[in-house]
This record gives C-alpha cells, structure tokens and sequence, in this order.
C-alpha cells in the first residue's frame, strides 16, 4: 500500500474558511477517506495562518516511504 501525507479538509463551510489536517492516508483513498494516522493540522483562516505538524511522526512515516504531497511540502518548510 502506497502511503501519501496530505491535507484532509475538516470543519464547516459557513463562511468558506476551512481546516485542515495533515495526515498519513493510502494514495489511492478520498479525499475524506479513513486516514492512518494524523500528524498535524493547518489553518489558513488565522492571520498569519497557523501550521502545526508532529515531526517525529511526520519523520517516522517518511521512513517507512510515504510520500507528501507539494503542499504539505511547501508547509513543512515554513516551519
């Protein structure tokens, strides 16, 4: 099974301001599928926007050969 770590949208759409999780979910699953395990979360509705993401387990999935997606990527750089 091939892993992909990628944002999960979470909460309302009342004013289109959404979260976000990061998580560690099969390639070929929704986007709101079952994930296999959350790593962090990201909100852009903040100002600034507001990045939170759990190295240690974003390090040990990267290890056992997950894949981020370009925007988890860009994230994990701004921290």
């Amino acid at each position: 099974m091939e892993v992909r770590i990628r944002l999960q949208k979470v909460g309302k759409s009342a004013n289109k301001h959404y979260n976000y999780r990061v998580v560690a979910i099969s390639k070929k699953a929704a986007r709101q599928a079952m994930h296999l395990e959350i790593l962090g979360h990201y909100d852009p509705s903040k100002k600034p926007a507001v990045v939170s993401i759990n190295k240690e387990k974003l390090d040990q999935w990267i290890r056992r050969g997950a894949r981020m997606s370009d925007t988890v990527r860009s994230l994990v750089k701004k921290i």
